[in-house]
């Protein structure tokens, strides 16, 4: 097709395009949750839903729908196969764009980045270490001088062989030249918790929503926090930089994500609609207790970008501490 072709297409495109973002969403949106119900993202996805919808237009709604499986990439796949057309979106998170995908790549059924249209970043919180009350180490200076002073007598645990406490752990022993730690990997937050209640391992790292509740029950401490700044509901907690740690950042995040090829104009409303139900103080509050920090600025461009960044990320970590999960 000449160019001269290709622009009168364009232009008689262009109405029918407008025509139909004006005429978004024509039913229930499905904001598909990856994992099952109870969890910090079913909270965040199912909050979004009930204001996002009102803003989308008259009578619009959107739904939480749980698919869980396969560490997300269940529903992620589902969301994938869906018609571009706005009315199917994902909760993404770190597990399913980022380290499952870097550990996996030949067994995930999408490519994270270009099998999605980026709408928005909707939080982030901190990925924190926490040891046993019975534990003598009062900071991460002190747990990683006994960790490398004592090679291979402590063990460590997650919530799961690829999660992102998983990879957090590997990044830390990879910033201080490597330690002799088993990993233990547990399935799911709850039964890392109790483990480390139990004192079962010695230190583990979780993000910040799965352990908040419990630490304020004093069933066992924070230590350090994966944040480039201390967090406001554990302002005494030093961060892994304050410890030495340079350049050591590690959160677990929220992203909305769509089937690939949506067209700009839903993407841009949907993009709206999320900053402003996340820019709501109410809404910010109950995320903080949460331990979530709700992120109101975002755009699609800049969702994509930390997107690439943070899958780049996990790759790297991936290939230096030569991890390589069973299929």
């Amino acid at each position: 097709m000449t160019p001269r072709r290709l622009a009168l297409a364009a232009l008689t495109a262009a109405p029918f395009a407008r025509a139909w973002a004006q005429a978004y969403p024509d039913r229930v949106i499905g904001f598909t949750v990856p994992f099952p119900a109870a969890g910090s993202a079913d909270l965040l996805a199912r909050l979004l839903a009930d204001r996002m919808g009102p803003l989308l237009g008259p009578g619009a709604r959107m739904v939480a729908d749980n698919r869980s499986g396969a560490g997300g990439t269940i529903g992620s796949d589902y969301v994938r196969r869906q018609p571009a057309d706005g009315h199917a979106i994902l909760l993404a998170t770190p597990s399913t764009h980022g380290t499952v995908p870097a550990l996996q790549p030949d067994t995930t059924p999408y490519d994270p980045a270009a099998d999605f249209s980026a709408i928005a970043i909707l939080g982030r919180a901190p990925i924190a270490l926490a040891v046993p009350n019975a534990s003598p180490h009062r900071d991460p200076v002190a747990l990683i001088a006994w960790l490398r002073a004592n090679p291979g007598r402590a063990s460590w645990g997650s919530s799961g062989s690829g999660s992102i406490g998983h990879l957090t752990g590997e990044m830390m022993s990879l910033a201080v030249g490597g330690l002799r730690s088993e990993h233990i990997p547990y399935r799911g937050g709850a039964p890392l918790v109790e483990a480390l209640t139990k004192g079962e391992v010695q230190y583990a790292w979780e993000p910040l929503g799965s352990l908040a509740a419990p630490v304020r029950d004093g069933l066992f401490r924070l230590i350090g926090m994966g944040s480039a700044t201390r967090h406001p509901l554990f302002a005494e907690v030093p961060t892994m930089q304050e410890a030495g740690l340079a350049g050591f950042e590690a959160s677990t995040w929220n992203v909305m994500l769509g089937p690939r090829g949506m067209p700009t104009a839903i993407v841009a409303r949907l993009n709206v609609a999320a900053n402003q139900v996340l820019a709501m103080p109410d809404m910010q509050a109950r995320l903080a207790a949460a331990g979530i920090d709700a992120i109101s600025d975002s755009t699609p461009e800049s969702t994509a970008i930390f997107l690439a960044q943070e899958l780049a990320k996990f790759k790297d970590i991936v290939a230096r501490a030569r991890l390589n999960l069973p299929r």
